[in-house]
């Protein structure tokens, strides 16, 4: 919602310092200049995007309608469930968990936590981390390393579609120019109808020049600002899941690696140590 709320007043600013001018919104209304730069860059974005990505790009999109990518009601709820997994490993060693990990849905402490559930990417984050563990294929000094590079692996991924939205945002600028000089090839060729028609067509050319350096600083530099801001939140998440699981099985105690995963949460979503602590006397599971 605040993103349309910013795109609603780049419009207004836009209208309006326009008809404080003394010019007349109408004036703006070139369906060809329209058809021609919307065309251009959405072809763009297809040429550039394999099917999987603009599936990607489609999903941040309407993630960045939201006012954040992550909730901090849904970090609170990753780090109860990690200290009560960590909990019940303490207690029965890690084959205790072992049924939660490789039937999620399935588990009594997974399924208190929807927010994180509903999620295949989180579920699989976490489930990924802890199986080699579990199975005894890894030994827990080494899965920092295994962790970090699931971790950059997915980072990278989630940088991609901001690389689309800067190239269309570079780009824009560029296809309002190649929509004006169609507008001016139009307009030589209808010099004999008269200096009002001229007058119109040059208008409809320079309209797109102002659309397309409009699209890009107006509308999709932002946007791709915006999804980069939600990328930087959705990886903290997975980083809490990493730095918990690390810790843990390098042997710390469950509250202590829950208050390191704590740790890597931005300090406007992040919950104090004392709220943690509150946390954990609520669940009233396990020894610390």
């Amino acid at each position: 919602m605040i993103l349309i709320t910013g795109y609603l007043v780049v419009i207004i600013a836009t209208l309006g310092g326009f008809m404080m001018a003394g010019g007349n919104p109408i004036a703006l209304w070139h369906p060809s200049e329209l058809v021609s730069i919307g065309g251009i860059s959405i072809g763009l974005v297809i040429i550039a995007s394999p099917l999987a990505l603009l599936i990607s790009l489609f999903g941040k999109i309407k993630t960045a309608m939201k006012n954040q990518a992550v909730s901090p009601s849904e970090f609170t709820d990753l780090l109860k469930l990690l200290y009560e997994l960590f909990s019940k490993a303490r207690r029965g060693g890690l084959i205790a968990i072992e049924d939660d990990i490789l039937s999620p849905k399935e588990s009594q402490i997974l399924t208190k936590y929807p927010s994180f559930l509903n999620s295949h990417e989180r579920v699989e984050f976490l489930c990924n981390s802890l199986k080699p563990i579990i199975d005894g294929r890894l030994k827990p000094e080494q899965l920092s390393v295994m962790l970090q590079g699931d971790f950059d692996a997915k980072e990278e991924e989630a940088s991609h579609p901001v690389h689309i939205l800067n190239l269309l945002g570079d780009s824009l600028p560029g296809i309002g120019i190649i929509a004006a000089v169609m507008g001016i090839i139009n307009t030589m060729g209808s010099v004999a109808e008269g200096a009002e028609s001229v007058g119109m067509k040059v208008a409809a050319a320079l309209t797109g020049t102002f659309l397309g350096v409009l699209g890009a600083y107006g509308f999709v530099n932002p946007l791709s600002a915006r999804i980069k801001l939600n990328n930087s939140v959705e990886m903290q998440y997975f980083a809490v899941i990493m730095k918990g699981v690390v810790g843990f099985t390098g042997g710390m105690s469950p509250i202590m690696a829950v208050e390191a995963a704590r740790r890597a949460i931005d300090p406007h979503s992040q919950p104090t140590s004392d709220a943690l602590e509150e946390m954990v006397k609520s669940i009233g599971s396990g020894s610390n």
